[in-house]
C-alpha cells in the first residue's frame, strides 16, 4: 500500500492520444494522479470537468493532472474532446496501475475506486484520498500542493 513519504512508482500506459507516458517525464514536477470509474459517467465527467476548470491554479503549483480509469485510449480520446480537458488521460485497461498504486474498488467491489493522489515536486507522496464521492478530490488536492 502507498504510504505517504513513498516515491511516485515508475510506469507507462498509453494517453489518450495512444502515446506512451512514462513516470519519468514527472521528475522535478508535483503530480495529481486521480483514478476514477468510468469515462461520461455523471460522477466522472463532473469530476474531471471540475479538474479542468481548475487545472490553471494547479499548473500554477507547479503539477500535473493525470487521470486514469480502465477505459481504452479512443474512450479517453472522445472524453476529452467533448469536455475540452487540458490534461493527460491514461488507459489502465488491465488494472496494474490501480494495483500498484492499491486502489480498492468501492460499493461492494463493483465499481472500480475513486482516489486521488499528490506528489511533491521530489515525487514523495504528499497526499492520499479515498472517496467515491468525487467532489472534494479537487480542493484536497490544491490544498496540498500549497502546502509544499
Amino acid at each position: 500500500m502507498m504510504q505517504l513519504g513513498d516515491k511516485i512508482p515508475d510506469f507507462e500506459l498509453e494517453n489518450q492520444y495512444a502515446e506512451r507516458f512514462n513516470s519519468s517525464s514527472l521528475e522535478g514536477k508535483a503530480a495529481v494522479i486521480y483514478f476514477y470509474p468510468k469515462d461520461f459517467t455523471p460522477g466522472c465527467t463532473a469530476e474531471a470537468c471540475e479538474f479542468r476548470d481548475k487545472y490553471e491554479d494547479f499548473k500554477d503549483a507547479g503539477a500535473e493532472v493525470i487521470g486514469v480509469s480502465s477505459d481504452d485510449t479512443d474512450s479517453h480520446a472522445k472524453f476529452s474532446k467533448k469536455h475540452n480537458l487540458p490534461f493527460i488521460m491514461l488507459s489502465d485497461s488491465q488494472g496494474e496501475l490501480r494495483k500498484l498504486f492499491d486502489v480498492k474498488s468501492s460499493l461492494l467491489g463493483l465499481l472500480p475506486g475513486r482516489e486521488t493522489f499528490v506528489f511533491d515536486k521530489t515525487g514523495k507522496l504528499i497526499m492520499r484520498y479515498n472517496s467515491i464521492k468525487s467532489k472534494n478530490h479537487i480542493i484536497k488536492a490544491l490544498k496540498a500542493l500549497n502546502h509544499t
